[in-house]
């Protein structure tokens, strides 16, 4: 069994996925507690729903893309199986995930966007490190950046960890109302880093929307 906050349809809000028709799979629970996190209500228990009936009915839905996210969807065992089943019928699959879980056993066909916990999140102590030599090109890592404390943080770990030649890409996500876009934007200009900025293109869409975007 799978337990399920929510699974819908919209498209893809961030990662370079952005833009692209995506079935979204969001499983409950969560062991971190970030302090600017925007889906707080997957923390609970969702609805348990078998694994064959979750793969019917994102199948059913009848697009190319598949967004596993949570919540922590490492934490339930059966989204491994998911994911894999999910290849294997040729679906596009990108796994979210927190960072803080060893991402050895993920099917190698899913493209993994893994966080980086920056210290403003307040979780920066519960990173799985060893994951930085599990990650293969296609992955993707994505700071979320509150402060310009943060946006150095995650500075030295790309230096330290040579991310942008490790993984596609490198995302830096500002936490609006922390940071200001345009601030972060010139940081990365002045340090001419090449990771790209990472806006939550589903809050620009739908504004007020709390779920299911």
């Amino acid at each position: 069994m799978l337990n399920i906050t929510e699974l819908f349809v919209s498209v893809q809000g961030e990662s370079t996925f952005a833009g692209i028709p995506t079935v979204f799979v969001r499983l409950s629970g969560c062991d971190l507690r970030c302090v600017w996190c925007d889906t707080e209500y997957a923390f609970g228990k969702g609805e348990e729903i078998s694994l064959d009936k979750v793969y019917d009915d994102i199948m059913g839905y009848g697009f190319s893309h598949v967004c596993i996210t949570g919540g922590e969807p490492l934490l339930q065992k059966e989204v491994y199986p998911l994911m894999s089943r999910l290849c294997d019928a040729n679906k596009v699959v990108s796994l979210e995930t927190s960072g803080a879980h060893n991402i050895s056993d993920v099917d190698e066909r899913v493209t993994i966007i893994m966080d980086v916990k920056c210290p403003g999140s307040g979780m920066s102590e519960k990173m799985c490190w060893e994951n930085m030599g599990l990650l293969k090109g296609s992955a993707e890592v994505k700071f979320v950046i509150a402060s310009r404390e943060d946006y150095d943080y995650a500075y030295e770990v790309c230096r330290k960890h040579d991310l942008y030649d490790k993984v596609g890409a490198v995302l830096f996500a500002p936490v609006h109302g922390n940071v200001d876009t345009k601030d972060l934007v010139s940081w990365m200009l002045t340090d001419k880093i090449p990771a790209r900025i990472n806006l939550q293109l589903h809050k620009y869409i739908w504004p007020e929307a709390k779920r299911g975007v």
